[in-house]
């Protein structure tokens, strides 16, 4: 009996694993873009929460999802509460789908699925393999852990404990530990269905583990957040603090969840005794999880505001510890490494922050070289420190994701990636040791440009920083547009390029060696401002169909 309860218990978290896993490779990129859009209100964003996690079966991963966006500025905390309602929602799924107590095919689904992705040579297809293989697994390892658990019914101590599963306390705690220790709350309130369908589970007992499950689920998003960003902790705590009221706010109610739930499930009236109370709890018991949470959504939706005062106030801003760390990345995370398409999605954000610390210096060394100040050289310096650590992270995230299965698109998106940051940290280099060490003569030698050399040069670096802007927008915003006005941009660069080298040799022949050092110098720079826009064009081919 106890080999049979723990095999099947490891096929159905195994199944549910790999399920789960596959449809987060499927839906990963799309399920970004949804958030993206659909997230303008606070309903909309409980919606979007419980579609996107239906799908991908991870609230965890929708969760941080959600803390890149408040990380980027593109939601806002509050906003971001509708979503991690709405992830809750999502979760019941789950618990649905193994209530219809299609156990029989599970073999056939195990069977089809494998087929599937042994046979099909194209990964995406292999992926739906996959998840009809690990549906199937659940469904086979529920099987096993029902027959398995057959002789419990004539055991009194066990029948004495679950019969102590209705007391609402330790049916709570029971289902809080278990869902901490497997980390997945559709984990255990699936378990609990397939215990209520051996009539193990009477539903104020399943309720009461579930509302349990919901609270254990917090201990997930309190690890992923630990060593995190702000943002990332806040939107643990709402987390936690929604689940914690919304678990103590039924506490006293189960009974009339129950009969709620009761009401909209279906009846057996035919059956009698533990046949009907094996028939029935398991729909009872996946309709009261899902109504719990919706019901705990729709009441504290109106309440976002002051639970985003509330986590604001335990996690206030640490702006002394930001003083002393030069740079930190701004939007990769470790929990998404196991999902490729979101992974490289926050590495591409993160080169979109290289990118944005890049055109700060490139401002910074114009300003620098006009004003002859030593001070905003040095600057320049630190500037580039920051970018190295940035550059570095990113590769180092990237090597990360590269270790794992990737599609084709994926692949292509990895490579693209990779050299952009390579390419961004080129063009930082070129600001920090060749237009330093140029604005260091200029200031050591007294260098005098002519008023007209600076116009052309301001002119150059006018374009160049236009296209750096350009490239830029390409990596984070995947935007072949925007990379086509970079590679545009080569004929009137080479314009200004022409025009800054004839006004040279024009005051070359007018001058002689008199004026020949800052020539030399004027040369350099038109020289590196060439060599900075090469880069950007590079980014942008990345980007450009090979038809262009």
């Amino acid at each position: 009996m106890t080999t049979g309860l723990f095999g099947g218990l490891a096929l159905f978290l195994f199944g549910m694993e790999q399920m789960t896993e596959a449809l987060k490779a499927v839906a990963g990129t799309r399920m970004k873009e949804v958030l993206g859009r659909l997230t303008t209100n606070r309903l909309s964003g409980a919606f979007t929460g419980a579609l996107v996690t239906a799908v991908i079966q991870s609230s965890s991963v929708t969760t941080v999802l959600v803390v890149g966006f408040v990380s980027a500025g593109v939601m806002t905390l509050t906003q971001s509460v509708g979503v991690i309602m709405g992830a809750n929602i999502g979760t019941t799924i789950t618990a649905q789908v193994i209530a219809f107590k299609i156990t029989k095919l599970a073999l056939v689904f195990i069977a089809a699925g494998f087929a599937v992705d042994f046979f099909s040579r194209q990964e995406t297809v292999r992926r739906y393999g996959t998840i009809v293989f690990g549906l199937g697994l659940i469904f086979f390892g529920m099987n096993i852990m029902g027959e398995a658990m057959g002789p419990l019914r004539n055991y009194p101590p066990f029948i004495e404990l679950m019969q102590g599963m209705a007391r609402p306390g330790l049916g709570i705690v029971c289902g809080a530990l278990f869902t901490a220790l497997v980390q997945s709350s559709s984990a255990t309130t699936g378990i609990v269905v397939v215990m209520a369908s051996q009539g193990f589970i009477t539903l104020p007992a399943g309720i009461a583990l579930a509302l349990g499950a919901n609270i254990g689920t917090c201990v997930t998003a309190l690890l992923a957040a630990l060593g995190k960003s702000r943002p990332a902790l806040r939107a643990a705590a709402v987390h936690v603090v929604f689940n914690l009221l919304g678990a103590l706010l039924w506490l006293g109610g189960i009974d009339q969840l129950a009969a709620l739930a009761t009401q909209i499930s279906p009846q057996h009236v035919a059956l009698q005794g533990l046949e009907r109370l094996a028939a029935e709890t398991p729909r009872q018991i996946a309709n009261a999880n899902t109504l719990f949470n919706v019901l705990n959504t729709l009441l504290f939706i109106g309440f976002a505001v002051p639970m985003t005062r509330l986590v604001t106030w335990i996690f206030p801003a640490r702006e002394p510890d930001a003083a002393r760390v030069i740079i930190s990345p701004r939007f990769l995370d470790d929990e998404l490494i196991d999902t490729p398409a979101m992974a490289l999605n926050v590495a591409r954000l993160e080169v979109g922050h290289l990118g944005e610390q890049v055109l700060k210096m490139m401002m910074l060394a114009q300003h620098a070289i006009h004003a002859r100040d030593e001070s905003l050289l040095q600057e320049l310096e630190k500037q580039d420190d920051a970018a190295d650590i940035l550059y570095a992270e990113i590769n180092a995230y990237l090597n990360r994701v590269g270790k794992q299965t990737l599609s084709e698109e994926e692949s292509q998106d990895y490579y693209r990636i990779s050299q952009a940051n390579g390419y961004l940290e080129g063009i930082g280099d070129v600001l920090e040791s060749d237009l330093a060490a140029l604005g260091r003569k200029i200031i050591r030698e007294n260098l005098q440009p002519s008023e007209t050399m600076q116009l052309l040069l301001t002119d150059l670096l006018e374009g160049v920083f236009r296209g750096v802007g350009k490239a830029v927008q390409t990596v984070t915003e995947n935007d072949q547009k925007a990379a086509q006005e970079v590679i545009s941009l080569r004929s009137e660069i080479n314009r200004r390029v022409t025009a800054a080298n004839e006004r040279q040799a024009q005051s070359l022949a007018e001058s002689g060696e008199a004026r020949l050092a800052t020539l030399n110098v004027e040369f350099e720079l038109t020289d590196k401002l060439k060599r900075i826009y090469s880069l950007s064009k590079r980014i942008a081919r990345l980007w450009v169909p090979s038809e262009v």
